[in-house]
């Protein structure tokens, strides 16, 4: 019986990285897309989908407790380069700032478009894009995070260090940094054993 095995199985949904993560039935109100959206993710260039040069970043945030901090995630697609920055409040103003701190700390040729989800953290879209000289955003299908497949990996990992429900706000910001600088470093079969920041910097790193 197929809805008895999938009972049976929901009481191991805990033990996955995603925890048995509720999804929206089918009907119920959307809380994404009550922004206006520039370009949808079937917008974007084919050099981004095939990962065939740097510059497209995936963009998301890790929520700690409702109301306080969080983390707001980027990963370059082709390198998988991932950046990373604590915000003391989970809102669009915070997660905008933070956003344009990081991407403007890097060559602009390595910033090309951005892809995030639908969430209203997304909101100031428009200010991020005029801030950093016309950068488009490329927003994911609403609940379709296997678009976003790069950064949820990432985020995978950042989570297994702050775990679903921890409250962010007292971990230190250079811990996070420590921890987004040691996956940097870390060779990946993906990318010919080289790592994520030999590839986007097109350098070689003495790793042992």
């Amino acid at each position: 019986d197929p809805k008895k095995c999938l009972k049976k199985n929901e009481k191991f949904s805990f033990s996955l990285r995603r925890k048995g993560k509720k999804r929206r039935k089918n009907g119920e109100l959307s809380k994404q897309g009550r922004f206006k959206i520039p370009y949808t993710i079937a917008q974007r260039p084919v050099e981004a989908q095939d990962r065939a040069v740097l510059g497209y970043w995936e963009a998301d945030t890790v929520a700690g407790v409702k109301g306080s901090a969080s983390v707001v995630t980027l990963v370059e697609r082709k390198s998988r380069l991932f950046l990373a920055r604590k915000v003391d409040r989970h809102t669009a103003d915070a997660v905008r700032d933070s956003m344009v701190e990081m991407l403007k700390a890097l060559p602009s040729d390595k910033v090309k478009g951005i892809t995030p989800d639908r969430d209203r953290e997304f909101a100031l879209h428009a200010e991020v894009t005029s801030a950093l000289g016309g950068v488009n955003f490329y927003f994911a299908d609403p609940y379709s995070p296997w678009q976003r497949g790069t950064n949820e990996n990432a985020n995978g990992l950042l989570r297994e260090f702050i775990p679903k429900g921890r409250d962010i706000a007292p971990v230190n910001s250079d811990i996070i940094m420590h921890f987004v600088d040691s996956l940097n470093r870390r060779p990946r079969k993906c990318l010919g054993w080289r790592s994520p920041y030999e590839v986007f910097f097109d350098t070689v790193l003495h790793l042992t």
